[in-house]
């Protein structure tokens, strides 16, 4: 028989409000910004002209999220980079973490919605610096003043919609993953987590990242 716990563990509680649980998903999240704040200081503490070794890599990464961003939004949306580029990266990190033993954080509908939420007030944040309150508050009822109702569900239904797609899909492929390993413990659940693991998590990591470039450029983007 396989018993297989998939929800999210609590580690410990810290003593203050009553009591705070921080769970397994928590923990993991923090050791992800961590080793990723460690790496990009490393990289960054000693700049050349000319790059190599870690920085050289640093600098590849960063292009392409550049250029991601970019090729949607076009130059004005070089504000956003720094935001997405932390996004995605946390979200490859964490994603394909299940692949070295540790259970992905975004398996917790916490994290997920807590990202989800937290992007949305991104949206909102460079909607209004973007336009101006006033301009902000006049968008819900561009180009007609009929479809305010669902400008204002739209608020609603984007964070729902990019919480459960990745929590939807890593917490598949977790569980798949948990009964491939319990049934064929060798072999086979190596060769799934290329899939599930690394190709999978780093799509999710996209798509989100996508999703949020495209809020944001819908959001700064001014009616003529």
């Amino acid at each position: 028989m396989i018993s297989v716990e998939f929800g999210a563990k609590v580690m410990f509680t810290i003593p203050i409000l009553g009591g705070i649980p921080v769970t397994d998903t928590v923990v993991v999240s923090w050791f992800i910004v961590a080793f990723l704040g460690i790496l990009f200081w490393l990289g960054g503490r000693k700049l050349k002209n000319i790059p190599e070794g870690l920085q050289n890599v640093l600098e590849i990464v960063l292009d392409f999220i550049s250029s991601f961003v970019t090729d949607v939004t076009g130059p004005k949306g070089e504000v956003i980079i720094p935001y997405i580029g932390t996004v995605a990266l946390y979200l490859i990190a964490a994603n394909i973490i299940g692949a070295f033993g540790i259970s992905p954080p975004t398996r917790d509908i916490n994290i997920a919605g807590s990202l989800a939420v937290l992007t949305m007030f991104y949206v909102i944040y460079s909607s209004i610096r973007a336009r101006g309150f006033k301009g902000w508050l006049k968008s819900f009822t561009e180009p007609l003043s009929i479809i305010l109702p669902f400008k204002i569900l739209d608020l609603f239904t984007r964070p729902l919609s990019l919480a459960v797609r990745l929590f939807g899909n890593i917490m598949a492929g977790f569980i798949i993953m948990e009964l491939v390993k319990g049934f064929v413990p060798v072999i086979l659940p190596s060769f799934l987590s290329i899939y599930f693991d690394f190709f999978d998590g780093v799509i999710q990591a996209v798509v989100f990242s996508l999703l949020t470039v495209m809020y944001v450029n819908e959001g700064i983007e001014k009616m003529e």
